[in-house]
């Protein structure tokens, strides 16, 4: 089960355009800035970090 689960993650991690998967050290920051005062305006935005998987 452990090889299984090594090769969907090998599999995910080659379909994503920077070639890794996301940490939460990735997300972290952009939930930082929309839970912050300096995102106090924005409204309705959706922000994709998928180290580019949703653009490909």
């Amino acid at each position: 089960m452990a090889e299984l689960s090594q090769k969907l993650f090998d599999s995910l991690a080659k379909a994503v355009p920077m070639k890794r998967i996301g940490t939460p050290a990735d997300v972290a920051p952009a939930v930082t800035f929309f839970a912050g005062d300096r995102a106090g305006y924005i409204t309705g935005q959706t922000l994709s970090v998928s180290g580019g998987l949703t653009m490909s």
